[in-house]
């Protein structure tokens, strides 16, 4: 079956907006959303969603709907994909993304990795997560600097994608990870990510929604926890994830905008943690939390 794409066409400021609208409406469902630079120098942005044909109604009601208050002349657009493997497709010429020590590469760019990198290895998947995007490269600063101030004895990684992130913290700091998805694709995915990156052992990988699982109670609570997802559903979780959160323990978040910033600060405020620091990346950032009773 067919995969579609509506689409609005805007300036990048408008893009963000309707970004954060789309995910508010669409973010804890199967539905790709993303903003993309078609014309720099006329500032044109597209806002898309992609689904299948099938679902074309019902989201391009929804979409309208959604939109309506702030933008009620744009018109949604429509463009129906080819059936390519886009994954591999936008990959092909990405090259290799340095986060500090981290390089995140393709198999074909072995050859770029320099002695003292900490080098993983990511080809097209079907989990995101390759380090290009803006959420996933702050990710990697923040762990980096987070692990090496404060070893942490366990880690969690919600909502893991690619595996990219825990196997990050793994190669820093050879500790139990626990890499959690509510997709099994993308647990399968980071599974196999892990073993291509020659970990055998360390690293568990489970399918299971938010927090209701067993597999928390079995490897938690956590020193480190790690959530790289939408801004929505971070709020949304923040009693639960700081339940599961050893005292004095850190807390990396990502998936935000940065028009989201302060009310993702101020639920895991209220939820017991201090703000240590925020790093914006490509209008995301990515937001340092720890437990106030960290020394």
């Amino acid at each position: 079956m067919s995969e579609l794409r509506l689409f609005v066409t805007v300036t990048e400021r408008e893009s963000e907006d309707i970004l954060e609208l789309l995910s508010l409406c669409f973010g804890e469902e199967d539905y790709a959303i993303g903003t993309t630079e078609i014309d720099e120098k006329a500032d044109r942005w597209e806002a898309s969603i992609y689904m299948m044909l099938a679902d074309e109604d019902e989201v391009r009601a929804r979409f309208a709907e959604t939109i309506a208050e702030g933008y009620p002349t744009l018109e949604i657009e429509r463009e129906v994909l080819p059936d390519i493997d886009w994954i591999a497709k936008s990959l092909e010429g990405l090259k290799p993304v340095r986060a500090g020590r981290f390089l995140v590469h393709g198999s074909h760019d072995r050859d770029k990795v320099r002695s003292g990198d900490l080098a993983i290895e990511i080809d097209a998947g079907q989990a995101f997560g390759t380090g290009h995007h803006g959420t996933t490269a702050g990710c990697l600063e923040v762990i980096e600097s987070v692990v090496r101030a404060h070893p942490p004895r366990n880690a969690l990684d919600l909502g893991t994608g690619s595996g990219v992130l825990a196997i990050a913290v793994y190669k820093l700091r050879k500790i139990p990870v626990l890499a959690t998805d509510i997709d099994p694709i993308a647990t399968r995915v980071a599974r196999e990510n892990a073993k291509l990156n020659g970990i055998s052992a360390g690293m568990s990988f489970e399918t299971a929604p938010g927090f209701y699982s067993a597999a928390f109670r079995r490897h938690g609570p956590f020193d480190l926890i790690i959530a790289n997802i939408l801004a929505r559903p971070l709020i949304k979780m923040a009693p639960q994830l700081v339940t599961h959160l050893s005292p004095g323990g850190d807390v990396i978040l990502s998936g935000i905008l940065a028009s989201q910033r302060w009310k993702v600060i101020a639920a895991y405020s209220g939820a017991g943690l201090a703000h240590v620091k925020t790093i914006w990346r490509n209008g995301w950032v990515t937001i340092h939390l720890r437990h106030e009773a960290r020394s």
